[in-house]
């Protein structure tokens, strides 16, 4: 994710974490593993925003 600009990554994460809560909405899948998912999103959000701030 290091040529990503935080700007696509926050994208990136909002619609993961709405299709994470839409599987969640529609039954698709339970509370603990939509947690999970929004976890790992938040994650990899942390990564690749940690990875930006040291180029500015």
């Amino acid at each position: 994710m290091s040529d990503e600009s935080t700007d696509e990554a926050v994208e990136r994460f909002l619609d993961r974490a709405a299709a994470a809560l839409d599987d969640y909405d529609q039954g698709y899948a339970d509370a603990d593993a939509t947690l999970a998912t929004l976890r790992t999103h938040v994650d990899e959000l942390a990564a690749s925003a940690e990875g930006d701030g040291d180029g500015a």
